[in-house]
């Protein structure tokens, strides 16, 4: 047990009066308010109360224990009311994928700076997931699942894979009504995920796979969609990646009805981490932030 716990047990019970009361009034059962007691009284190997019938009453020990234990724990809860009080300071470190932290991020570690403005924030754009005790990181924005169960998770939303092409190539080529279609058309594919040529449709796990044969392959996703606006085939991408080109008409949104399931947008950071004040309300920050942003479809939000 907490020693600052089991001060705070003998306190109530000195107050109370009587083990059932100290039991009642800090929500706890009888015998685990007993327990403590009797640990304390062990440790320090001194009586520390006289029981009678009707009432504890403390010894000279308990007396000069209970005064000192009260100083210290109206010391301890003023020492931590006034740390979270203190306006926040220092550095942090937050990880996001480049294009999603570039137009979405970064906007919100600003407001963040603005709105703490004794905070200082080093953002670092990476496709790559970082490892955050390696690399020395608070936070991290994650798009899909998460591979790391210790990891601690808040989900702000949700994107989906989205496959669209230009209106120039569909006049040209027609439009695919279903992904088995997509073999007798020019595709762009992503290097950047994985080696595998193929894209899956419907739901997981049961969707259907399609392996393809692409005219272009890029490892970078602005070249994609750098290729897909020009008319030179069919590629798949996040739906935040391309969300001004279909609300300006650039680029049209096919096979919206195979698509896969939803993927995951997350806040994540290690739980040693997670209840630093500065971490705590960065997080609570971009939550709010994340939630307004008209990428994240309503439906599509947890």
């Amino acid at each position: 047990m907490d020693r600052l716990d089991e001060l705070a047990i003998f306190v109530a019970i000195i107050d109370a009066g009587s083990l059932a009361g100290a039991a009642r009034r800090l929500r706890r059962s009888p015998p685990a308010v007993t327990r403590a007691l009797a640990a304390l009284e062990a440790r320090i190997g001194l009586r520390l109360v006289e029981r009678t019938t009707r009432r504890l009453s403390p010894t000279e020990a308990g007396r000069s224990l209970a005064e000192r234990a009260r100083a210290l724990l109206t010391d301890y809860d003023i020492a931590v009311t006034g740390v979270a009080s203190a306006p926040l300071r220092g550095l942090l470190r937050v990880t996001a994928p480049v294009q999603f932290g570039r137009r979405h991020v970064a906007p919100v570690v600003t407001g963040f700076l603005d709105a703490f403005p004794e905070m200082q924030v080093e953002l670092v754009l990476n496709d790559r997931n970082l490892d955050l005790i390696e690399e020395g990181l608070d936070v991290a924005v994650r798009i899909g699942p998460l591979s790391d169960s210790a990891l601690v998770v808040r989900r702000v939303g949700s994107v989906r894979r989205v496959t669209v092409a230009s209106p120039a190539y569909l006049a040209r080529r027609g439009i695919p009504r279903a992904p088995s279609e997509l073999v007798r058309h020019d595709i762009i594919f992503g290097t950047s995920r994985s080696g595998l040529l193929e894209w899956r449709f419907g739901p997981s796990p049961r969707g259907s796979l399609v392996r393809l044969a692409p005219r272009l392959l890029v490892n970078e996703i602005e070249a994609q969609l750098v290729a897909a606006r020009a008319g030179r085939g069919i590629a798949r991408v996040l739906s935040y990646q391309v969300a001004d080109d279909l609300a300006a008409g650039t680029l049209v949104r096919l096979l919206r009805d195979f698509e896969p399931p939803p993927l995951p947008v997350q806040l994540v950071t290690q739980s040693r981490s997670q209840r630093a004040p500065k971490v705590q309300a960065f997080l609570d920050y971009a939550a709010e932030a994340f939630r307004g942003l008209p990428v994240i479809r309503p439906e599509e939000r947890n």
